[in-house]
């Protein structure tokens, strides 16, 4: 879906959605094309890949979008099930766009707390461009949401990268503001979309709140690896509006150069930050003992941060 399509859809200028929301275009899924379909996708080409066998998979990790096949459904063991992964058991948790750090944090330390578990698969998958209602003004920093899916193999003894430290901060405050309303025990048959309780509300805590707590989840993250923000080489964040981008590799000290910023995309839940990781890395912008910091944040509101050490040390 082109800038000029959302532009047409949400009347909002084309120009706009361009600058301001950061958003040339972005990916959507068929009709028929579910998130557990996105993920065995993801999770096949991994494996085709690496030459990894599905079969020694200890653990399938989900941790996309909540918004599922189903309303009340596990995605995790039908992924598990449809990729040969039959040795595997799965689990899945929603911490929708703050998915990537948290999930890697789970992944190393389940990897750490039980030796006997040697690989975790995780996959994230968004399909949420679905729950867009392009008329409805409450919602409009949602627009630049598209679809997509990744996965990553979390190696415990042989991986050539190092899952570092991670740090996440919280507030509840905001726990209300964004969401379907429709579907739950509170209102079964109301608004299917994804909606803004109160917008300006919203927009004035989180302009003074969401810098510091991105830049505090990053230290925190850095100091737990002995890293400082000086040592980062590059950063994958969450899709953002171009200002926020902008402002937030400021405040870490880093350059556009040094950060991958999806605007052919644009937001896709939990997924952005490992699929940005995995685009540096192809095109070369990442090298052998870089420490790079996974940093998003999520509805609910928190932000999160996981440091990778790519490659061998130099």
């Amino acid at each position: 879906m082109s800038a000029a399509e959302v532009a047409e859809r949400s009347g909002i200028p084309e120009n706009v959605v361009v600058e301001k929301f950061g958003l040339r275009g972005k990916h959507v899924a068929a009709d028929d094309e579910h998130v557990s379909d996105l993920c065995v996708r993801a999770a096949s080409d991994l494996l085709e890949e690496t030459a990894f066998d599905a079969a020694e998979i200890d653990v399938v990790l989900y941790y996309g979008s909540m918004w599922r096949d189903y309303a009340v459904w596990q995605a995790a063991p039908h992924i598990a099930y449809r990729i040969g992964a039959r040795n595997a058991f799965a689990i899945e948790y929603d911490n929708v766009s703050h998915g990537t750090p948290i999930a890697l944090r789970v992944a190393r330390d389940l990897l750490r707390a039980e030796p006997e578990l040697k690989t975790i698969l995780v996959v994230a998958a968004c399909r949420e461009s679905y729950l867009l209602d392009y008329t409805n003004q409450r919602s409009r920093f949602m627009f630049n949401f598209g679809d997509g899916a990744v996965a990553g193999l979390v190696v415990g003894d042989a991986g050539r990268n190092e899952l570092l430290g991670s740090h996440a901060i919280t507030n509840g405050a905001y726990s209300l503001q964004v969401k379907v309303p429709a579907g739950g025990s509170v209102d079964p048959a109301g608004y299917a979309f994804l909606d803004v309780q109160d917008p300006a509300e919203m927009k004035g805590g989180l302009d003074q709140e969401s810098l510091p707590n991105f830049v505090a989840a990053a230290e925190g993250a850095l100091a737990r690896s002995g890293l400082t923000l000086a040592d980062v080489a590059f950063v994958c964040p969450l899709h953002t509006k171009r200002s926020m981008f902008v402002a937030l590799l400021s405040a870490l000290g880093m350059r556009e150069d040094q950060a991958v910023y999806l605007d052919d995309t644009g937001h896709m839940s939990g997924v952005d930050s490992l699929l940005g990781l995995d685009r540096a890395v192809r095109d070369g912008r990442v090298q052998d003992g870089d420490p790079v910091l996974l940093l998003s944040a999520g509805t609910g509101y928190t932000w999160a941060a996981t440091v990778v050490r790519w490659g061998e040390m130099r």
